[in-house]
Formats: C-alpha cells, sequence, structure tokens
C-alpha cells in the first residue's frame, strides 16, 4: 500500500509543478505580449501639467500646452477640453471646432495644445477672470484652476481641440 501512495503522491507532486511551470509561461509569454502590444491608455486629468500663454494671432487667444508627467504615456482624444472661466455656464467654452481631430500620445516632453479664445463676441459685454478651470473632457472632477498670465474678458468662450501643433490650435473667428 505504501508503494502505491507515494507513487500518487509523487504523480500529484508532478502534476502540481508541471501546472506551476505552464502557468509561469504562459505569464511570462503574455507580459512578452503586454510589452510589445502598443497600447496607450488615454490621459486623464491628474496625469498632465499645463501651462497658459497668452497669444496674439487670430485677434487674442489662450494657448493651453499640456505634457505628460515624467514617466507617464498617454494619449489625448482629438475633442476640446472642458474648460471654464468661472461657475457659471455662459463662462464655458465651447467647440471652436466642427470635427475631431487626432489623438495626440505625450510622453516625455511632446505636448499636446488647445486655443481657447475668451471673447467672441464684438460688443463691450463680458466679465473679468483671472483663472481658468480646466480639465480632460470626461475627468471634469479632477479640473484644475491655472492662473492666467492677464486678465481676460470672458463673453461666450471657444476652445479647439487638442493638437500635435501649436498653429493647429489658433481658435478662428467664425
Amino acid at each position: 500500500m505504501r508503494s502505491r501512495f507515494a507513487a500518487r503522491s509523487a504523480r500529484l507532486a508532478l502534476a502540481a509543478v508541471a501546472s506551476m511551470a505552464l502557468t509561469a509561461t504562459a505569464a511570462a509569454t503574455a507580459t512578452a505580449t503586454d510589452s510589445r502590444s502598443n497600447t496607450t491608455r488615454p490621459c486623464a486629468t491628474n496625469d498632465l501639467t499645463f501651462t497658459v500663454t497668452s497669444k496674439t494671432q487670430a485677434g487674442g487667444h489662450l494657448l493651453i500646452t499640456a505634457k505628460a508627467k515624467p514617466g507617464l504615456t498617454c494619449y489625448l482624444k482629438g475633442v476640446l477640453p472642458s474648460a471654464s472661466f468661472g461657475s457659471s455656464p455662459d463662462t464655458t467654452a465651447s467647440p471652436a471646432e466642427h470635427a475631431v481631430s487626432e489623438n495626440v500620445t505625450l510622453s516625455g516632453s511632446t505636448a499636446a495644445y488647445a486655443g481657447i479664445n475668451p471673447k467672441t463676441t464684438n460688443n463691450n459685454h463680458g466679465r473679468q477672470f483671472d483663472q481658468l478651470h480646466l480639465s480632460i473632457a470626461g475627468d471634469e472632477t479632477n479640473a484644475v484652476t491655472l492662473d492666467l498670465p492677464d486678465t481676460a474678458t470672458v463673453d461666450k468662450p471657444t476652445a479647439t481641440n487638442w493638437h500635435a501643433d501649436p498653429a493647429d490650435a489658433v481658435p478662428l473667428a467664425g
């Protein structure tokens, strides 16, 4: 009897070791496959650092520059950022473009750009703001507040989509 149990125990131990080896091999293969795949996740607001500069093209606008934090790689969808100057709906930027742009992959020094025209009306109306509330579309709960380089008069603001080239982020009057 002993030898029969010993043989069975040895077979079970061998099966367990073989099973562990197969699992380890499968895990290693999955890791290697994942590392070779070129899947990049979408950026969240907290993944990025932002800067705001004033530009004079097209009557003046704010250029938003977004960069991934060190060690991160993510992409921005080619849609406009969620941007507002205050809590009132009339200070929220509406689309300056009618189509979706290409996604922009951010890593290292690569940047994405969006342009915001704070005043699209040709009148003396508007309110003054020193800050901009900004987030990635769909991640509004993690909005950041950015100081503007100059006080902006805001009346029916518009924003471009995210672009890889700052020249494409100029919100043209339409």
